[in-house]
């Protein structure tokens, strides 16, 4: 049975109260990589994948998944800011599909509209030369994307929602 694919609050229902999650920023070229604490406290940094073919890429996010092992997996989608849902989201959504399919472990999704852009600004501000922001932008994103996830998920668990 494919993995659950759900909004990010629905998806924490799915998952065993501790345990780490896996934080993607899919990009035409790259998908960055983070991953939490067990405790989910904190988003670290793993890796840029340079995209290859679908397989491929799915492969070293199983590899990473199981060497880590993780519970779920959390996907930024590129929401536009008017809230609806243009290419790149669809895109996202049908990657999330195809991915489900390779796991069984739920899927959250998780509104990451303008990380790239905090980001950017963040790497701008350390006084980072634009060749070396290239190189980590992906996998800051993704650090970016989950710890927002996270922290979400911590108000949900204090408030008892």
């Amino acid at each position: 049975m494919p993995a659950l694919i759900l909004p990010l609050t629905e998806a924490a229902i799915h998952w065993p109260p501790r345990g780490a999650l896996i934080g993607l920023d899919l990009g035409t070229k790259t998908l960055g990589v983070a991953v939490s604490d067990p405790d989910r406290k904190l988003a670290t940094g793993v890796e840029t994948i340079q995209r290859k073919t679908f397989t491929v890429d799915a492969a070293r996010l199983l590899a990473l998944a199981g060497e880590r092992g993780v519970c779920g997996f959390v996907l930024g989608l590129p929401i536009n800011m008017d809230g609806s849902e243009g290419p790149r989201a669809q895109s996202t959504r049908a990657f999330a599909r195809n991915f489900a399919r390779l796991t069984d472990l739920a899927i959250g999704l998780w509104d990451e509209r303008l990380s790239t852009v905090a980001v950017e600004r963040e790497l701008i501000d350390m006084d980072m030369s634009r060749a070396k922001r290239a190189k980590v932008i992906d996998e800051h994103a993704a650090i970016f994307i989950l710890q927002g996830a996270l922290d979400r998920l911590a108000t949900l668990h204090r408030d008892g929602l």
